[in-house]
């Protein structure tokens, strides 16, 4: 199967009512943010995800991981 490749989207996740109820997707994709993670956290490579979902570009999930670290490793400002 090929793999997706198009331009980065901006935001790189959308939330929307109208898409799988709300639930955050990758942008202009109808695959849910949380299904890349759960192949993650069950020992799946990204390969597989990829070919799980091949709408999702590689560049994208990388993006989305990114954007994951950076918010969860981020300090926290002292109060």
């Amino acid at each position: 199967m090929q793999q997706a490749d198009y331009p980065l989207p901006d935001p790189l996740i959308t939330v929307s009512p109208d898409w799988l109820g709300g639930e955050p997707c990758f942008t202009g994709r109808r695959v849910p943010v949380k299904a890349l993670f759960d192949y993650l956290k069950s020992d799946h490579s990204l390969d597989e995800f990829l070919e799980a979902y091949p709408s999702v570009s590689r560049a994208h999930a990388i993006a989305v991981i990114d954007l994951a670290t950076q918010t969860v490793t981020r300090p926290v400002a002292a109060e």
